[in-house]
């Protein structure tokens, strides 16, 4: 594999490795409806400011977020919505997998 491949595989992993966590995914789905503060994330997910703003900063840096500051508040927003469509593969393999291991079951 040359340099060249390889930087590109490793970008992918950290977009990847950026979006491995339950608390991450949830806040894409969040920000998949509607821009969001970071107020209201921590409202929504239970942990405090900054836990969430950790997290957010994990998904600005790959990113999958982008920030906007409104008067005192900053709001973020998915920077490409296009990242649904791999909710919806993981979801397709999640299904898959559970009709294999209930075929196996009957």
């Amino acid at each position: 594999m040359d340099a060249k491949i390889r930087a590109r595989f490793e970008a992918r992993a950290g977009i990847i490795k950026a979006l491995a966590h339950p608390t991450r995914l949830f806040i894409v789905d969040v920000l998949s409806r509607e821009k969001k503060c970071v107020c209201e994330l921590t409202e929504m997910i239970g942990f405090d400011v900054s836990t969430v703003s950790k997290h957010l900063r994990i998904l600005k840096d790959a990113g999958i977020v982008k920030d906007e500051k409104v008067g005192l508040n900053v709001y973020y927003m998915l920077r490409t919505p296009c990242i649904l469509n791999f909710f919806g593969c993981v979801e397709s393999v999640m299904k898959a997998r559970a009709e294999e291991q209930n075929a196996l079951v009957e």
